[in-house]
């Protein structure tokens, strides 16, 4: 690791956190990490079950004179979403996260990656909840930490749970990254992959000598979370790739090998393509990318967009003017961003769309994935069809997947009116009580499990799911005192 973080407190999160951050936690490949969390709860001899998605629940008895207590759920998820600049190296399946200690540009205090992801979402959760179980001075009842899989990938982790996998009926979720607002419900999503099998040709041939092969790089965007920042107007990485291939105005365009995004949770920050056409369209390319990062710095405020426009070896391999033409208009035509905002709660983005990846391979597969979100089932259904009639106007096949549901607000809950009590009176404020438009574990949770009562708080945590995850120690102090105070309450009734 870069650095410890032993100069902070709470010093038992940070020094669970430190750990945690150690043992590598892709989606989908959380075996290293459960093997970890087992280890620590061996260690301090806390009973725990594990079932075939990989959840862990592990039981934490009583503080003395607290037995009676009804069960309190802590609830975090162990993956994390694995993001790195383009000129970083790491091995995110063998290879721990990089801790550093900075200031922002307000020269508050952060913990931050070194170019990678962070995992502060969802590993300070994790941290506070086995700080809870640990620390003898925090009074509370009964506890289950329930430690899901997969939350970033597809939730399959949460899916995978009934209503025997637990006893506890009121949860606190410690996955939110604010720490003034209670959530208390969010949105509902579903990837769709649009994929095409197109014939390649070669891309140029014996007599072909006029031609180019032209690389088109776009970079240096904020990306981000595509639930949490999508609000903000950030440019998509893939949009605009194909913004400036279509503006070009080159006739018989044809695209090689191309990519974009990484991850369906993700604005995309980069994508890059090789490009065949006639000679001369460097210069066309050039100025139709000029106007487009000129645009992306001003209009959705990316200061650092670049787009790189060089001369390239030509690939093996391209696909036809008119399959690229079909492609190109199919990323063009896709939603990106807010499409609608909530009509109940001001401010609230209710639907919304990121288009995340894309691909081109040297034997004409083309994949197109996006992921929808929305509080509303209707209205995520619209955008699914939308995709969807888009998607085979161009000649794709599509496929949902990953369909996730939100979780409705329940403004009279008795946890809700505990948390909210408590942190009145230990920060002298009111806390916003809102929904989040990311998607929460809780929507699948109360589905698979019954009727439960759930609040979400955390702390302050900004640029997830990008190299520019921070979390502000701060905020994990002041998140650590409510969650003690809160279950301390709890453990009265």
């Amino acid at each position: 690791m870069s650095v410890t973080l032993d100069t902070l407190e709470p010093k038992l999160i940070w020094k669970i956190f430190t750990g945690v951050s150690a043992v590598p936690r892709p989606s989908k490949h959380e075996e290293k990490i459960r093997t970890h969390l087992r280890g620590v709860a061996e260690e301090h001899g806390l009973k725990y079950t594990e079932d075939r998605a990989g959840n862990l629940v592990i039981t934490v008895p009583a503080t003395a004179g607290h037995e009676d207590a009804a069960i309190t759920v802590l609830q975090a998820h162990v993956d994390m979403v694995c993001e790195k600049n383009s000129d970083t190296e790491h091995d995110f399946d063998n290879e721990g996260i990089h801790l550093m200690l900075d200031t922002d540009a307000n020269g508050e205090t952060i913990v931050r990656a070194r170019g990678t992801t962070l995992g502060a979402d969802n590993g300070i959760g994790v941290a506070m909840a086995f700080a809870a179980a640990l620390d003898e001075s925090v009074v509370h009842g009964p506890l289950e930490i329930l430690l899901t899989t997969d939350e970033e990938a597809g939730m399959t982790g949460a899916k995978a749970l009934t209503p025997e996998s637990f006893r506890g009926r009121r949860l606190l979720n410690l996955d939110s990254e604010e720490d003034d607002a209670l959530y208390i419900g969010c949105a509902g999503g579903c990837d769709t992959n649009l994929n095409w099998s197109l014939a390649p040709q070669p891309a140029r041939s014996s007599a072909d000598t006029d031609s180019e092969a032209v690389s088109v790089t776009v970079s240096g965007l904020r990306g981000g979370h595509s639930g949490g920042d999508i609000h903000e107007n950030r440019a998509n990485a893939i949009k605009l790739l194909a913004q400036v291939l279509l503006e070009s105005g080159v006739d018989g365009l044809r695209l090689g090998a191309a990519s974009g995004g990484s991850k369906r949770n993700a604005i995309p920050r980069e994508a890059h393509a090789i490009v065949h056409g006639p000679a001369g369209m460097t210069g066309a390319l050039t100025v139709a990318a000029e106007s487009v990062v000129a645009h992306a710095k001003t209009d959705s405020h990316e200061p650092g967009a670049m787009i790189s426009v060089q001369p390239a070896e030509s690939s093996a391999h391209a696909l036809a003017a008119a399959d690229t033409s079909s492609v190109l208009a199919a990323i063009a035509a896709l939603p990106q961003g807010v499409l609608g905002m909530s009509p109940a709660v001001p401010g609230l983005v209710q639907t919304s769309n990121n288009v995340s990846t894309m691909s081109v391979a040297p034997d004409g597969t083309v994949e197109i994935g996006c992921l929808s979100r929305s509080s509303s089932a209707y209205w995520n259904s619209v955008t699914l069809a939308q995709i969807a009639a888009i998607g085979r106007l161009a000649g794709a096949a599509v496929q949902n997947d990953n369909e996730y549901p939100g979780w409705e607000p329940n403004v009279d809950s008795r946890v809700l009116a505990s948390v909210r009590r408590v942190y009145e009176r230990l920060f002298g404020e009111t806390p916003g009580v809102a929904a989040i438009h990311a998607g929460l574990e809780c929507g699948i949770i109360g589905r698979c499990v019954g009727e439960i009562d759930m609040v979400s708080f955390g702390p302050r945590i900004e640029g997830a799911h990008s190299p520019d995850e921070r979390v502000y120690p701060a905020s994990v102090e002041k998140s650590w005192s409510l969650l003690k105070a809160v279950l301390e309450d709890l453990a009265k009734a």
